[in-house]
């Protein structure tokens, strides 16, 4: 199993920015899917970005549509690091949000970091 950690949660105002980090250890980070979820108070869990492992290539990368166009997810496996951008945010990006690895068996099964709180004010 891999430890994921995650950080760069906080307060932040309509509009405003965050950027999320994952840091990773105990796998080949760069041959693993990585992807970001959150959970809202009194919802569940959903998906929020993925990006494909890739060698060679600018890896696909795939997007909520609630978040498409204002988040942006990336990989610096040199630093075995998964980052998310959070721009243009909004009260209902509120949550924890989590990094997880898919390690061959889908998210679910992977996995998965404690989570980080985004708090966004209106």
């Amino acid at each position: 199993q891999a430890q994921l950690v995650e950080s760069g949660g906080g307060l932040v105002q309509t509009g405003g920015s965050l950027r999320l980090s994952c840091a990773a250890s105990g796998r080949t980070f760069s041959s693993y899917h990585m992807g970001w979820f959150r959970r809202a108070p009194g919802k569940e869990r959903e998906f929020v970005a993925a990006i494909r492992w890739s060698s060679y290539t600018t890896p696909s990368t795939y997007y909520a549509d609630s978040v498409k166009g204002r988040f942006t997810i990336s990989r610096d496996n040199a630093r075995n690091t998964l980052y998310l951008q959070m721009n243009s945010l909004k009260p209902e990006d509120t949550a924890v949000y989590y990094c997880a690895q898919d390690q061959g068996a889908g998210f679910d099964s992977g996995s998965w970091g404690q989570g980080t709180q985004v708090t966004v004010s209106s």
